[in-house]
């Protein structure tokens, strides 16, 4: 079998080893004199650590190349929340230090740099009456001014090429025949003075993810900038759908022609078939409104993403082919703008795109996607006769690559890896180069010997984190399957550690060499465990047959991978200790703990369920999103019930008998909350050990500090218990 050797347990690799004496240089009477100190021992990551780290995020790199500006979250306990300021970082004279930037003071975040570097924009809620409005400050960052003076949050944005003109989304009642604007917030007034509570619905996907919804949709609006007092252009006006979507879209869904005369957006109409559909379509519409145009009406599938080449006459997106099936292969599409033509680029990759950029010159799309443990970049050249071939290499190594930028001097990254959170990166020239008679593109990879830009995080240079190795071995249908293994942070020669087994939700998802702020394998490491990881069938960058061996096999496939996977690395690595072993997982996760606590308790000392589905027949009609449980049962609850039941947890609870913590919050509406009163509820009733941990303001995840850090007290409390561990 395979593997990828251990990678260095601490944040930043020492010389010597922590235990030799270091020189100190200092003066004394005006001599110089060299003492010797003890260097100052390391402590192991913990989950504490993670909850005060400072959070790099939101890359944008001016046209130039000379100035990156980046927001860091920080986290404030005692007001139980993240605090975001924005940083910039001068990228020509690189020794000096990242500043904060003055503009920022105030909240700053969506930032997006002018075309011609003058400055640039953000949103802000500093202004008066305190909605989310469009800024802008100068390349300095000195000073800003207000840009938009809307009644409404802007949700986000996009400021056409020349500055003439802006593009926001707003939410607003889609049903205003005239001045949705104004219409929507004489409806919002009206509803102040309503005593009663009670809404009706005519239509289900009454709610989403973790909120119930009141009529409105966020859509798109043109703000001209030439002139004082410009009313906002409506781009959907009676569109039933949301621009971004839905509840996680952003100012990917939309983009501007070089001209800045047309708008180019993702959206899917609603109507009834919402709870159903992943069809959404590329559309086009003039800044001076009108009915928009659909781009991609052949395809019944997911399209997203659009953006304009360098010379303004390609669009490319990403686009699936099945329809119904949100984790289904995203390819590459190259359209003609003049003629409507699309080429299907790179169909022979199979990987599925995630964030999409042309490169500087045009000839290339820049692309990252999960591959094989790792979220790397990619290049895939598609000029001239090469297209049709699609040649695709990777320009990243291992790693998670969170963001980028293509500069005149290089690149300009975020990246991330499972033993360190994401970090401001640069490289020197990234060139394409013809090789061959074929011409086919090498590029260099943009993380040999990286720069540093940033002091964020200088405290985890005296951090150790666990070291970890990719593994393989042979799986289900004797096919390869990866997945890592983590040593504890006190790691000593000899000596053997409680396992905690991490199990993925999704289920297309991944445990890979990538950095979490939820489930971080190091802060397990950092409490004196060690961790195994699989990524079972369905998991995603191993191609896309892989993935979809999930489907209708929920309970067999990725079983049989979690089992082979974990006896193969409690047979290679001596130091994980077999005789004390707990399962943990979320969504997906948590279901495979409901199900293996029924059908393969016998390795386990202790499982920890985080909004696990209990009974997937009850899921199938209490979820928001059908599409998701219709595709992966093979059919509606209505129509193939006895698929509901084939891997159903509920049926196997009376053989349940490990001690179990059921962790759930109110406002997760994708896995219902009676999910977890039932798996608690079946704990209980056996006189199974248990607990019941409810977060009554989390959805999906536990975002809150105070709850995150209860979380882990929580989780490390229940292992340490059953399974020892510890520091």
């Amino acid at each position: 079998m395979t593997h990828k050797p251990f990678r260095p347990s601490s944040f930043i690799v020492s010389t010597f080893p922590e235990s030799m004496k270091s020189l100190r240089t200092i003066a004394v009477a005006g001599l110089i004199m060299s003492v010797a100190v003890q260097a100052q021992p390391k402590s192991p990551f913990t989950y504490q650590d993670l909850l005060m780290l400072d959070r790099i995020s939101g890359l944008a790199v001016d046209p130039a190349g000379t100035t990156a500006l980046f927001n860091v979250r920080a986290t404030d306990m005692e007001k139980n929340r993240g605090v975001s300021t924005l940083w910039m970082k001068d990228l020509v004279d690189t020794k000096k230090p990242e500043v904060k930037v003055p503009a920022g003071e105030g909240g700053a975040s969506d930032v997006q740099w002018a075309a011609d570097g003058s400055g640039f924009y953000f949103l802000s809620g500093r202004g008066e009456g305190g909605t989310s409005q469009v800024w802008k400050a100068d390349a300095k960052g000195t000073s800003a001014t207000q840009v938009t003076r809307l009644p409404l949050d802007v949700q986000t944005y996009h400021v056409a090429p020349d500055g003439s003109g802006v593009v926001v989304a707003l939410s607003v009642f889609p049903d205003c025949a005239a001045n949705a604007i104004a219409c929507t917030i004489e409806r919002m007034k009206a509803q102040e003075g309503v005593k009663s509570t009670g809404t009706v619905y005519d239509r289900i996907f009454m709610r989403h993810w973790d909120t119930w919804k009141d009529g409105t949709r966020n859509h798109l609006y043109y703000v001209s900038l030439k002139e004082a007092n410009a009313q906002p252009v409506p781009l959907m006006a009676g569109f039933d759908g949301d621009c971004p979507t839905m509840p996680f879209g952003g100012s990917e869904d939309f983009t501007l022609s070089k001209d800045g005369r047309t708008v180019y957006f993702s959206a899917r109409v609603a109507g009834r078939t919402e709870p159903w559909s992943t069809n959404f379509d590329l559309f086009s519409v003039p800044v001076t409104g009108g009915a928009a145009k659909n781009l991609t009406g052949g395809n019944p599938a997911w399209d997203a993403q659009p953006v304009i080449s360098p010379d303004g006459t390609k669009l490319a997106y990403k686009a699936m082919k099945r329809p119904g099936y949100e984790a289904d292969r995203f390819q590459l599409q190259v359209m003609d703008l003049a003629t409507g033509t699309v080429t299907d680029v790179a169909s022979n990759w199979d990987r599925s795109a995630s964030s999409l950029a042309w490169s500087r010159d045009g000839e290339s799309l820049l692309v990252t996607a999960d591959d094989q443990g790792s979220h790397r970049l990619f290049s895939l050249h598609v000029a001239g006769k090469e297209r049709a071939a699609g040649p695709v290499a990777p320009i990243s190594h291992e790693g998670h690559i969170d963001a980028f930028a293509q500069t005149p001097n290089g690149f300009v990254f975020l990246k991330s890896a499972m033993n360190s959170p994401s970090v401001l990166y640069a490289s020197g020239p990234s060139k394409p180069m013809k090789d061959g008679k074929e011409a086919v593109h090498r590029w260099r990879m943009i993380d040999d010997n990286p720069m540093n830009l940033t002091g964020v995080n200088a405290v985890l240079k005296d951090k150790v984190f666990g070291a970890y190795e990719q593994f393989s071995f042979p799986g289900w249908n004797n096919e390869t399957v990866y997945g890592y293994v983590l040593k504890p942070a006190n790691y000593m020669e000899g000596k053997k550690y409680p396992v905690a087994f991490l199990i993925h939700g999704g289920p297309q998802g991944s445990f890979g060499d990538a950095w979490s702020y939820r489930w971080n394998p190091q802060t397990y490491a950092g409490q004196g465990f060690a961790v195994v990881m699989i990524d079972f069938h369905g998991s995603t960058g191993y191609g896309q047959a892989f993935t979809d061996a999930i489907n209708e096999h929920w309970g067999d496939r990725p079983l049989e991978d979690l089992q082979k996977g974990l006896a193969f690395a409690l047979g290679k690595y001596s130091f994980l200790d077999g005789e004390n072993v707990a399962a943990l997982g979320a969504s997906y996760g948590g279901f495979m703990i409901n199900w293996i606590a029924g059908v393969w308790n016998q390795p386990f000392k202790a499982l920890v369920s985080h909004c696990g589905i209990f009974d997937t027949r009850a899921m199938g009609y209490s979820t928001e999103e059908l599409w998701f449980t219709d595709w992966e049962n093979g059919g509606s609850v209505f129509t193939k019930p006895g698929n509901y039941e084939t891997f159903n947890p509920l049926l196997h609870a009376d053989q349940w008998r490990v001690p179990m913590l059921v962790i759930h919050g109110d406002k997760d509406f994708r896995v219902p909350l009676t999910q977890g009163i039932g798996s608690f509820t079946a704990c209980q009733s056996k006189g199974i050990e248990s607990k019941y941990l409810r977060f009554p303001d989390e959805n999906h995840w536990v975002l809150k500090p105070q709850n995150s850090m209860q979380w882990h007290t929580e989780v490390f409390g229940w292992l340490e218990k059953y399974i020892g561990g510890g520091r």
